[in-house]
Protein backbone atom coordinates (compact mmCIF):
# COMPACT_ATOMS: atom_id res chain seq x y z
CA UNK A 1 0.00 0.00 0.00
CA UNK A 2 1.06 3.28 -0.93
CA UNK A 3 0.39 6.37 0.95
CA UNK A 4 0.44 9.68 -1.83
CA UNK A 5 0.67 12.97 0.26
CA UNK A 6 1.13 16.52 -1.28
CA UNK A 7 4.82 17.56 -1.27
CA UNK A 8 6.08 18.89 1.65
CA UNK A 9 6.15 22.94 1.26
CA UNK A 10 9.95 24.16 1.57
CA UNK A 11 10.34 28.16 2.82
CA UNK A 12 13.89 28.93 1.47
CA UNK A 13 13.94 31.19 5.10
CA UNK A 14 15.43 30.53 8.27
CA UNK A 15 13.75 29.29 11.38
CA UNK A 16 12.97 32.30 14.18
CA UNK A 17 13.13 29.45 16.70
CA UNK A 18 15.59 29.96 19.31
CA UNK A 19 19.05 28.13 18.75
CA UNK A 20 20.61 26.32 21.54
CA UNK A 21 23.93 24.49 20.90
CA UNK A 22 24.10 21.00 19.99
CA UNK A 23 24.83 18.10 22.33
CA UNK A 24 27.71 16.13 22.43
CA UNK A 25 26.64 12.03 22.46
CA UNK A 26 29.07 10.49 24.78
CA UNK A 27 30.99 7.69 23.21
CA UNK A 28 34.20 6.37 23.15
CA UNK A 29 36.98 7.20 21.00
CA UNK A 30 35.82 10.52 20.15
CA UNK A 31 38.78 11.27 18.15
CA UNK A 32 37.24 9.43 15.34
CA UNK A 33 34.10 11.04 14.95
CA UNK A 34 32.32 13.34 16.56
CA UNK A 35 28.37 12.96 17.30
CA UNK A 36 25.93 16.25 18.21
CA UNK A 37 22.39 15.76 19.06
CA UNK A 38 20.69 19.09 18.12
CA UNK A 39 17.75 20.61 20.10
CA UNK A 40 14.72 18.85 19.40
CA UNK A 41 13.00 21.09 16.41
CA UNK A 42 9.30 21.86 15.90
CA UNK A 43 8.81 21.82 12.16
CA UNK A 44 9.54 18.28 12.80
CA UNK A 45 7.12 18.07 15.56
CA UNK A 46 9.76 17.99 18.36
CA UNK A 47 12.00 15.67 16.53
CA UNK A 48 15.92 15.11 17.63
CA UNK A 49 18.33 15.34 14.49
CA UNK A 50 21.79 14.59 14.90
CA UNK A 51 25.52 15.61 13.06
CA UNK A 52 28.01 12.78 12.57
CA UNK A 53 31.54 14.50 12.09
CA UNK A 54 34.22 13.00 10.60
CA UNK A 55 37.12 12.86 8.45
CA UNK A 56 35.06 10.75 5.81
CA UNK A 57 32.53 13.99 5.33
CA UNK A 58 29.91 15.61 7.98
CA UNK A 59 26.35 14.03 7.92
CA UNK A 60 23.58 14.92 9.29
CA UNK A 61 20.49 12.84 10.46
CA UNK A 62 16.76 14.48 10.23
CA UNK A 63 16.88 18.35 9.68
CA UNK A 64 17.30 20.32 12.70
CA UNK A 65 15.89 23.78 13.30
CA UNK A 66 17.59 26.07 10.31
CA UNK A 67 19.02 29.26 11.87
CA UNK A 68 21.82 31.49 11.43
CA UNK A 69 23.66 29.62 14.63
CA UNK A 70 22.91 26.23 13.04
CA UNK A 71 24.27 27.10 9.84
CA UNK A 72 27.50 28.68 11.28
CA UNK A 73 28.00 25.96 12.97
CA UNK A 74 28.04 23.07 10.96
CA UNK A 75 29.75 25.46 8.63
CA UNK A 76 32.79 26.29 11.74
CA UNK A 77 33.30 22.06 11.52
CA UNK A 78 33.55 21.47 7.66
CA UNK A 79 29.61 21.95 6.52
CA UNK A 80 27.77 18.96 5.29
CA UNK A 81 28.15 16.21 3.27
CA UNK A 82 24.77 13.98 3.46
CA UNK A 83 21.84 15.34 5.06
CA UNK A 84 20.28 11.57 5.38
CA UNK A 85 16.25 11.63 6.19
CA UNK A 86 15.04 8.42 8.43
CA UNK A 87 11.43 9.25 7.59
CA UNK A 88 8.68 12.12 5.90
CA UNK A 89 9.04 13.03 9.36
CA UNK A 90 12.04 14.22 9.62
CA UNK A 91 11.64 17.26 6.75
CA UNK A 92 12.07 20.66 7.44
CA UNK A 93 13.78 23.35 5.74
CA UNK A 94 15.84 21.11 3.38
CA UNK A 95 15.54 23.44 0.03
CA UNK A 96 17.72 25.81 2.93
CA UNK A 97 19.84 23.21 4.29
CA UNK A 98 21.08 22.24 0.48
CA UNK A 99 21.37 25.24 -0.77
CA UNK A 100 23.53 26.71 2.02
CA UNK A 101 25.81 23.64 1.79
CA UNK A 102 25.56 21.89 -1.30
CA UNK A 103 24.57 18.99 0.40
CA UNK A 104 23.43 15.64 -1.04
CA UNK A 105 20.15 14.40 0.43
CA UNK A 106 19.69 10.94 0.96
CA UNK A 107 15.86 9.27 1.73
CA UNK A 108 14.28 5.79 0.81
CA UNK A 109 12.56 6.06 -2.69
CA UNK A 110 9.05 5.90 -1.94
CA UNK A 111 9.32 9.24 -0.13
CA UNK A 112 11.44 11.30 -2.33
CA UNK A 113 8.45 12.72 -4.25
CA UNK A 114 8.21 14.61 -1.01
CA UNK A 115 11.49 16.61 -2.49
CA UNK A 116 10.29 17.89 -5.59
CA UNK A 117 13.22 20.26 -7.45
CA UNK A 118 16.07 19.18 -5.39
CA UNK A 119 18.67 17.18 -6.15
CA UNK A 120 17.95 13.68 -3.92
CA UNK A 121 19.44 10.18 -4.00
CA UNK A 122 16.85 7.54 -3.38
CA UNK A 123 17.37 4.01 -2.75
CA UNK A 124 15.19 0.90 -2.69
CA UNK A 125 16.67 -0.83 0.50
CA UNK A 126 20.20 -0.54 1.23
CA UNK A 127 22.85 2.69 0.78
CA UNK A 128 25.92 3.04 1.90
CA UNK A 129 28.20 6.34 2.73
CA UNK A 130 31.77 7.20 2.89
CA UNK A 131 32.98 6.64 6.27
CA UNK A 132 31.51 2.86 6.59
CA UNK A 133 28.26 3.92 7.33
CA UNK A 134 25.42 1.85 5.74
CA UNK A 135 21.91 3.40 5.29
CA UNK A 136 18.69 0.57 5.58
CA UNK A 137 14.81 0.29 4.75
CA UNK A 138 12.93 -0.30 7.96
CA UNK A 139 8.97 0.67 6.84
CA UNK A 140 6.17 0.57 9.35
CA UNK A 141 6.34 3.93 11.01
CA UNK A 142 6.31 5.40 7.53
CA UNK A 143 6.60 3.58 4.01
CA UNK A 144 9.80 5.08 3.37
CA UNK A 145 11.09 4.97 7.42
CA UNK A 146 15.19 3.85 7.18
CA UNK A 147 18.05 3.76 10.02
CA UNK A 148 21.53 4.62 9.55
CA UNK A 149 24.36 2.47 11.11
CA UNK A 150 27.95 3.28 11.97
CA UNK A 151 30.42 0.57 13.69
CA UNK A 152 32.24 3.32 15.40
CA UNK A 153 32.16 3.26 19.12
CA UNK A 154 31.06 -0.31 19.20
CA UNK A 155 27.88 0.28 16.53
CA UNK A 156 25.52 3.18 16.85
CA UNK A 157 22.31 2.96 14.74
CA UNK A 158 20.47 6.07 14.39
CA UNK A 159 16.61 4.99 14.30
CA UNK A 160 14.77 7.69 13.90
CA UNK A 161 10.90 7.31 14.68
CA UNK A 162 11.23 3.21 14.02
CA UNK A 163 12.42 2.67 17.32
CA UNK A 164 11.87 5.24 20.07
CA UNK A 165 13.12 5.45 24.14
CA UNK A 166 9.70 4.67 26.45
CA UNK A 167 9.27 5.47 30.01
CA UNK A 168 12.00 3.68 31.33
CA UNK A 169 14.43 4.99 28.41
CA UNK A 170 14.33 1.73 26.82
CA UNK A 171 13.75 1.66 22.53
CA UNK A 172 10.73 0.23 21.79
CA UNK A 173 8.39 0.79 18.67
CA UNK A 174 5.56 3.12 19.48
CA UNK A 175 2.08 2.65 17.80
CA UNK A 176 0.44 5.80 16.34
CA UNK A 177 -2.72 7.02 14.67
CA UNK A 178 -0.50 7.85 11.72
CA UNK A 179 1.24 4.96 11.96
CA UNK A 180 1.57 3.13 8.64
CA UNK A 181 1.73 -0.56 8.65
CA UNK A 182 2.28 -1.98 12.41
CA UNK A 183 2.83 -5.85 11.43
CA UNK A 184 5.87 -4.41 8.91
CA UNK A 185 7.40 -2.29 11.67
CA UNK A 186 7.18 -5.14 14.16
CA UNK A 187 9.12 -6.92 11.23
CA UNK A 188 11.49 -4.95 10.16
CA UNK A 189 12.39 -4.63 14.54
CA UNK A 190 12.70 -8.45 14.63
CA UNK A 191 15.26 -7.91 11.52
CA UNK A 192 17.15 -5.43 13.36
CA UNK A 193 17.57 -8.31 16.55
CA UNK A 194 18.69 -10.67 14.38
CA UNK A 195 20.97 -8.75 12.45
CA UNK A 196 22.99 -7.39 15.49
CA UNK A 197 24.52 -8.57 18.89
CA UNK A 198 25.94 -7.17 22.30
CA UNK A 199 29.29 -6.70 19.76
CA UNK A 200 27.72 -4.66 16.87
CA UNK A 201 25.29 -2.44 18.69
CA UNK A 202 25.82 -0.20 21.68
CA UNK A 203 24.07 3.07 21.51
CA UNK A 204 21.03 4.26 19.92
CA UNK A 205 20.00 7.47 18.86
CA UNK A 206 16.44 7.80 18.49
CA UNK A 207 14.93 10.26 16.61
CA UNK A 208 12.08 11.74 18.81
CA UNK A 209 10.91 11.41 22.49
CA UNK A 210 14.62 12.49 23.69
CA UNK A 211 12.99 13.68 26.53
CA UNK A 212 12.69 10.39 27.94
CA UNK A 213 15.79 10.01 28.12
CA UNK A 214 16.68 12.25 31.27
CA UNK A 215 19.47 13.99 30.17
CA UNK A 216 21.37 11.64 28.37
CA UNK A 217 21.38 12.11 24.17
CA UNK A 218 21.56 7.76 23.49
CA UNK A 219 20.56 4.51 24.74
CA UNK A 220 23.59 2.81 26.08
CA UNK A 221 23.53 -1.05 26.23
CA UNK A 222 21.18 -0.75 23.42
CA UNK A 223 21.32 -4.59 21.99
CA UNK A 224 20.36 -5.87 25.55
CA UNK A 225 17.54 -3.49 25.63
CA UNK A 226 16.34 -4.47 21.92
CA UNK A 227 16.65 -8.15 22.74
CA UNK A 228 14.34 -7.99 25.54
CA UNK A 229 11.25 -5.93 23.56
CA UNK A 230 8.59 -9.11 23.59
CA UNK A 231 7.57 -8.75 20.03
CA UNK A 232 4.38 -11.29 20.19
CA UNK A 233 2.93 -8.74 23.28
CA UNK A 234 3.02 -5.91 20.48
CA UNK A 235 1.06 -7.60 17.57
CA UNK A 236 -2.34 -5.94 18.79
CA UNK A 237 -1.53 -3.32 20.80
CA UNK A 238 -3.87 -0.21 20.16
CA UNK A 239 -2.12 3.04 18.53
CA UNK A 240 -1.88 5.99 21.01
CA UNK A 241 -1.85 9.58 20.01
Amino acid sequence: MTVVEPPVELEPQHSAEPSKPPRSVPCPNLETAQIFAFPPNRAILGGTAYGLLSDSGNVLIDCPAWNAETEAWLRDRGGVRTLFLTHRGGIANVKDIQAATGCDIVIQEQEAYLLPNLTVTSFHTHHTLPGNLEIFWTSGHSPGSACLYTPLHGGLLFTGRHLLPDRNSNPAPHRISKTFHWKRQLKNVQFIQDRFSTETLNYICPGSSTGYLRGATAIENAYVKLAAIDLDALQNIEPGL
